[in-house]
């Protein structure tokens, strides 16, 4: 592979012969300030990405009182975003490996600005589903982009630093969707709620054509058309069961199809690529203990961290009575701590040890949900929760940073979009099964706690308050006088719910740290690449 580099005052390495390219290739910018606005705009786009599918849950009753909305229509509107998002990840990241990096992202920002502009003229469900989808393909063509655009752009020894703060927003996104979509809904209507990933693609597009380089992978060989298929259909299939499941019922016609579709199409997408010379994913990277380390512990920091705010949102909410807004500001400490302990946990992992770093991060994910679960008092307000909050985001940040690492450097440079991908594709498996298993233990302690509570309800009655915290408020509101003592019950069943559904996170966070302890490198340099697509023959005679 040859290097070039940014600095137009730099050496311009040579392109492979019978190769005319007027575009920079793989190139790495030399000059620092260039490095820290491609890293803005990379940054800034990845929120625009991440905060868009966090943004519209807090419009979820704005949207069925003016589009008339159904509750499953509303869960589509969410999941399919994240639904098209996930599945396209690895094709699309391989795509901009092959025809150039900064075009895809540059047409994916346009595309999604467009989507989300259009969303916000939507007039009835169908049509926001739809465009919620298109706005899902056009984040699958920014997202895995933004990772391998810095990983290719910056020099080796400042890659880790700049991963971690990539990490740091792509954690802290959601919370910054959550928080700005909430002061939006509580201000103004829920079409606003579109404007900031308009607003934030529209600077990242503006940055990206001014400084982001082309690069694009050197190689002759074809496109692996059935490997993306197949993991479309792979990615695709077990995400939508992860969704359906917990809604529908995991014996549901829908979720079964999906589930047996994904893992037909995961075993097939295996054998596929190990008989391909030049694969769309060499799944043998997963016996590279960097890798392996890193995504398992990636798949869990993203599982605990989106079923955390499923439970805190609705705890600040229903329990503590917060707004919107308020809810979302409760979780700005987590980012607090988050964003600044990614940036340097490379820097602590090179110093420390690779292992050490994350089996200290997975423990203090664990530590933390373990003093949530324990201190959680609404007599006591927000500061009963905020320890396990203020822990559970250190670990996350010291976690977060040094696992997208390892993921990335698996991978040779002309790979990284598939890195990138590989990398987007593990948080977005993790966010769909951690919401699909705590949420699911947690309406299942709830359901079967507050079961005494509803006998002698009418069904009408009896049915929402089943169903789920927000219903149970909703029916005992229509009760009038009598409907408090339904209200406490079914606030203290989803209190004491938590306590299964916040251990079982917590173990979970342990077994990851468990399996690094045993499994992970000890050092950086132990999770460097192993495999590479191998260098073409020199046969020049020169070194």
């Amino acid at each position: 592979m040859t290097t070039q580099t940014a600095d137009p005052s730099g050496p311009v390495g040579d392109l492979p012969e019978g190769q005319h390219d007027p575009v920079e290739h793989d190139v790495v910018v030399e000059n620092a300030g260039r490095r820290r606005l491609i890293l803005a705009a990379m940054c800034v786009a990845l929120v625009a990405v991440v905060a868009s599918v966090s943004g519209l849950n807090v419009a979820q009753q704005a949207l069925a009182q003016d589009l008339g909305a159904t509750q499953s229509q509303l869960l589509w509107i969410i999941n399919g975003y994240t639904l098209a998002l996930a599945a396209l990840l690895l094709p699309v990241g391989a795509i901009g490996d092959r025809w150039g990096r900064k075009p895809i992202l540059m047409i994916g920002l346009v595309a999604f600005a467009a989507t989300n502009l259009a969303s916000a003229f939507a007039t009835e469900p169908t049509m926001l589903i739809g465009l919620r989808v298109l706005a899902g393909v056009a984040a699958a063509m920014v997202m895995p982009v933004t990772l391998s655009v810095i990983t290719t752009s910056f020099p080796r020894e400042e890659q880790a630093k700049a991963i971690g703060t990539w990490a740091g927003f792509a954690g802290a996104g959601g919370i910054i969707g959550l928080f700005v979509s909430a002061a939006i809904i509580d201000n103004a209507t829920w079409p606003w709620v579109f404007a900031l990933p308009i607003a934030l693609a529209a600077v990242s597009f503006a940055l990206t054509a001014s400084f982001v380089p082309h690069s694009v992978e050197h190689t002759e060989a074809g496109f692996d058309v059935a490997g993306s298929l197949l993991s479309v259909v792979a990615v695709g299939g077990l995400v939508l069961a992860f969704h359906e499941g917990p809604e529908k019922g995991w014996t549901a016609t829908i979720t079964l199809a999906a589930i047996v579709a994904g893992l037909a199409a995961t075993v097939a997408f295996v054998a596929v690529e190990l008989r391909r010379d030049h694969p769309l994913l060499d799944v043998r990277i997963f016996a590279l203990r960097g890798l392996a380390a890193g995504s398992v512990n990636l798949f869990v920091v993203f599982a605990v961290m989106f079923s955390l705010f499923l439970v805190l949102v609705q705890y600040l909410q229903a329990i503590l009575g917060y707004s919107a807004l308020k809810a979302a500001s409760g979780l700005l400490p987590m980012a607090v701590m988050m964003m600044p302990l990614s940036t340097i946990a490379p820097t602590i992992a090179e110093r420390f040890g690779f292992r050490r770093t994350l089996v200290t991060g997975m423990l203090a994910m664990a530590t933390g949900l373990v003093v949530f679960a324990v201190l959680a008092d609404p007599q006591g307000g927000y500061l009963t929760v905020l320890p396990g909050t203020l822990i559970l985001g250190a670990g996350v940040g010291l976690a977060m940073s040094p696992s997208t690492a390892a993921i990335t450097s698996s991978l040779p440079e002309e790979k990284q979009g598939v890195a990138s991908s590989l990398n987007d594709t593990v948080r977005e498996m993790g966010g769909a099964v951690g919401i699909a298993l705590i949420g699911s233990v947690l309406n299942a302690a709830y359901q079967a706690n507050v079961e005494p509570a509803t006998a002698g309800l009418p069904p009408e009655v009896a049915h929402p308050v089943t169903e789920g915290i927000g219903g149970a408020l909703a029916a005992a509101g229509q009760m009038g006088p009598n409907g408090a003592t339904l209200i406490d019950a079914a606030r203290q069943s989803f209190v004491d719910a938590m306590m299964p559904a916040l251990l079982l996170a917590a173990a979970v966070c342990a077994a990851a740290a468990l399996f690094t302890a045993i499994r992970g490198p000890k050092t950086a340099a132990e999770a460097e690449p192993r495999l590479h697509t191998p260098e073409p023959q020199d046969n020049s005679g020169e070194p």
